[in-house]
């Protein structure tokens, strides 16, 4: 049948199954918007404050669910308001597709008004992008889109349509989707039995769980292995959760941020088996000490990752659930009771601590937990606020903590979290938040009114840039430049002002019953909870550092 572009997109959207898309309208995306109204009972769409709100959405809404996440934007301003959110979602592997429409065919390369070439902007930060200047080109590129965008590694795919695009008609067809494939046939055999190899010989393994064992959905697989070559687990900010946070091999996050007992512990292993992570500086330090006394043992989907950052000294490439499942079959139950005890009692000797007397970001994220028994979906913003979140809420599930790894983007949770909930009304969601990066995209709460997506945003407000802040005292010699937010703006009442609800918390035994009115009001609900400027993320590595020299506030001291 002949339809027109526009059309066209929105039956595409159908075929692929997407219920909910993110974004905001302008002139050259009209005729889209137009065709979205005539199907708003079969495609819910969010108008967001800004368009990097909805990236950001769609990226959240992504991560909870394992869908392909969509926004749109408008050309120009519009489509330059998504960079963002798209660079983001593609350092972290998640399947996205922004769609932007650009000027006419004929207005192309004329510096026509909101004209940007934004598929050159955006080529470096998307797995794949698309300029469609014709309407019989429409329905191919975005099916092509959504493959890639799910596909293999995923990430963020680019669909740019000039406005003739949308609005001239084309022969269109429904096609149902492939369901996409895992990648099973890089898997070689001479790999795996290497693999085997190092696994049994191992004494003193410790396996580090990446992102790709959440993407790939390889939670089962992964905690399957662990027991069975019975090793201590670590984890990266973007693996949470693929490995039970509460299971008594679980060790913390390995890195700048991570517990001694994983840092420590990762230094004297014989045997380090990584399972679809990338080897981040945030995670090593300096990569020429990192993990010496160790063999590494590197299992990614994606072949550009071995060797790149870390030297390895056996790989195997592809998807992580199809790996362990083939290594979970073939291994013989393993026993390294010795060394599960000596890590157990660098837990035991080096646990997470802060200080108790008073009100402290760590405390308020214990008490969530406590409330929220484990079940919520945590968003978070990048800082003191987001290591605070990894550190002292335990992820029994993946997909459960979605946050900005890779560019660590302030502004991105609180978009996200709209997102998340969206994508699972089922769960409790809380974007945990420090105030500068609240001020980034804080307008996304008239978004959640708007919608009344019930969301909580827990800011934990120290009247500064925390993490700035700490650097700038241990390394900066107290110079605090440009990092000190103690201004006049109120939180409650700019909630209020948006149509949410505004709470403030001063003391310790405010904090729960604050957490569960917010949870029992079923409304989007800002939760600010004012703490000291000079909060510290402690344990913390030197930039550069080798994983040994992890220190801790009482080393500072001595």
């Amino acid at each position: 049948m002949e339809l027109t572009g526009s059309q066209i997109l929105i039956e595409c959207f159908k075929e692929q199954g997407v219920d909910t898309v993110f974004g905001y309208p302008g002139g050259a995306i009209l005729n889209v918007y137009d065709e979205l109204y005539k199907h708003s009972d079969e495609i819910r769409h969010i108008l967001t404050s800004h368009e990097q709100g909805a990236s950001h959405a769609a990226d959240g809404y992504a991560r909870a669910t394992g869908k392909v996440g969509v926004c749109l934007a408008t050309s120009g301003p519009g489509a330059t308001n998504l960079v963002t959110g798209i660079a983001t979602a593609y350092m972290d592997s998640v399947p996205m597709v922004a769609i932007t429409c650009n000027v006419g065919k004929g207005l192309l390369g004329r510096d026509s008004f909101q004209e940007v070439d934004i598929s050159g902007i955006t080529m470096p930060i998307t797995k794949h992008n698309f300029i469609i200047k014709d309407a019989e080109a429409l329905a191919p590129a975005l099916r092509k889109a959504f493959a890639i965008a799910r596909s293999g590694r995923p990430g963020p795919v680019l669909v740019d349509i000039t406005k003739n695009a949308t609005a001239d008609k084309a022969e269109y067809e429904y096609r149902k989707p492939e369901e996409p494939k895992r990648v099973t046939d890089t898997i070689k055999e001479e790999d795996i039995e290497k693999a085997l190899e190092m696994i049994q010989k191992a004494e003193r393994p410790f396996i580090f769980v990446g992102g790709g064992s959440v993407i790939s959905g390889a939670s089962e697989a992964v905690n399957a292995f662990a027991h069975k070559v019975h090793a201590p687990v670590c984890d990266s900010l973007m693996g949470k959760g693929a490995f039970n946070g509460t299971d008594p091999l679980y060790t913390g996050m390995l890195g700048m941020h991570g517990t001694k007992a994983s840092n420590f512990g990762v230094a004297h292993c014989d045997l380090l088996i990584t399972l679809g992570a990338r080897f981040s500086d945030r995670v090593t330090g300096d990569t020429n000490r990192f993990a010496k006394k160790a063999k590494i043992l590197q299992i990614d989907i994606d072949p550009a990752e071995i060797n790149k950052n870390v030297l390895v000294n056996g790989s195997v490439i592809g998807d992580v659930k199809s790996v362990l499942d083939i290594l979970n079959e073939k291994l013989p139950e393993l026993k390294h009771d010795a060394w599960v005890e000596e890590v157990e009692a660098l837990k035991n000797q080096y646990p997470l601590k802060f200080d108790d007397d008073r009100l402290t970001g760590p405390y308020v994220v214990e008490e969530l937990y406590r409330v929220t028994k484990g079940d919520a979906v945590i968003t978070t913003e990048v800082g003191q606020n987001q290591m605070w979140a990894a550190q002292y809420y335990k992820y029994k599930e993946p997909r459960t903590f979605l946050t900005s790894g890779g560019l660590g983007t302030m502004g991105y949770g609180l978009g996200a979290s709209i997102g998340a909930k969206i994508g699972r009304p089922d769960k409790t969601v809380v974007n945990v938040a420090g105030d500068g990066c609240f001020r980034m995209n804080m307008n996304e709460i008239a978004t959640a009114a708007r919608y009344n997506v019930p969301i909580i945003e827990l800011v934990l407000n120290n009247h500064v840039l925390g993490m700035v802040r700490q650097w700038q005292t241990l390394y900066y010699g107290e110079r605090y430049s440009a990092t000190v937010l103690n201004d006049q703006v109120d939180f409650v009442k700019l909630a209020e002002a948006m149509g949410a609800v505004g709470i403030r918390v001063t003391k310790k035994d405010e904090v729960a019953p604050a957490i569960e009115k917010a949870i029992s009001l079923g409304r989007p609900v800002v939760l600010e909870c004012v703490i000291d400027s000079d909060d510290k993320v402690f344990p913390m590595m030197s930039p550069g550092a080798p994983l040994e020299e992890t220190f801790d506030a009482d080393d500072l001291k001595k």
